[in-house]
């Protein structure tokens, strides 16, 4: 049986000012959650970096939330996240004009409008170890001195010398995947009027290098804001495509706010 969707692709954690083309997700509102096999499909169809499937709880503000990379499930996924608050806010305006609450097993993200083409996410912070030294090779493989290091439950921390020598950085992935990291927030202080830099690494999975990454943020927010003694800290992820991020810290997490551009708008048929 054929089904109808409404779909769009949504390009999040964009900034004109600095030519930040943000990371696209592809948004799909179900009538029910799929099966992971139909989700995975879909989403391997569809090669966004992310796809974002929700559907309706029984309260009218509240959807749950998964997303999927064209290879696995992701389990955090802060881009996805903005693209499905900004796609609920044109589909629900009213609905979202008191905030919407996305849950993803028993965690529940808070989001909503900020402001004209501005939306924003609440997260939690995502806990770093206490400084560590790296793994052995991980120096050798990102070509770069490690200043810091930092062990977390999602992508170790890992700190440069400047902004110079993350954008300069060129990662050896084959050597990257020998160590049984998943990922690496690597961050150094900006050289412009924002505060950091970053750029997010993910050597065991499809993409190698993500563009604009609110998981990244959840990890860095906290380690910058205690660091640069500041609550409210602006960065950019140095990806080809670029990435901007405005991040508001607090005691328990963060509020990210983030512009956003519809690249499609349409029906997802299902067969």
């Amino acid at each position: 049986m054929k089904t109808e969707s409404p779909f769009a692709i949504i390009n999040v954690f964009s900034n004109d000012k600095i030519s930040a083309k943000g990371n696209p997700s592809s948004v799909i509102l179900l009538n029910d959650n799929l099966s992971d096999h139909d989700l995975q499909a879909i989403a391997t169809e569809l090669q966004q970096p992310a796809t974002t499937f929700l559907w309706k709880t029984s309260k009218e503000n509240e959807f749950r939330i998964r997303w999927f990379a064209p290879d696995a499930e992701i389990g955090l996924c802060g881009h996805g996240a903005m693209a499905a608050t900004v796609f609920l806010s044109n589909e629900f305006s009213e609905i979202a004009q008191n905030g919407l609450k996305l849950i993803k097993n028993n965690t529940v993200i808070e989001s909503g409008i900020e402001g004209e083409n501005q939306h924003y996410t609440k997260m939690q912070n995502i806990n770093r170890d206490s400084q560590s030294e790296p793994p052995a090779g991980l120096e050798a493989a990102l070509g770069k001195k490690i200043v810091e290091h930092y062990a977390t439950e999602n992508k170790n921390i890992v700190v440069l010398e400047g902004e110079e020598e993350l954008a300069n950085m060129k990662p050896d992935f084959e050597a990257l995947k020998e160590i049984d990291v998943f990922g690496y927030a690597v961050t150094a202080t900006s050289s412009k009027n924002d505060d950091f830099v970053c750029r997010t690494l993910v050597p065991h999975v499809l993409q190698l290098e993500d563009h604009a990454t609110g998981s990244t943020q959840a990890v860095l927010v906290d380690y910058w804001a205690n660091r640069l003694n500041k609550s409210h800290l602006e960065s950019r992820q140095l990806s080809p495509r670029g990435g901007y991020f405005n991040a508001h810290h607090q005691k328990d997490g963060f509020k990210l706010v983030a512009n956003s551009y519809y690249r499609v708008k349409g029906t997802f048929h299902h067969h």
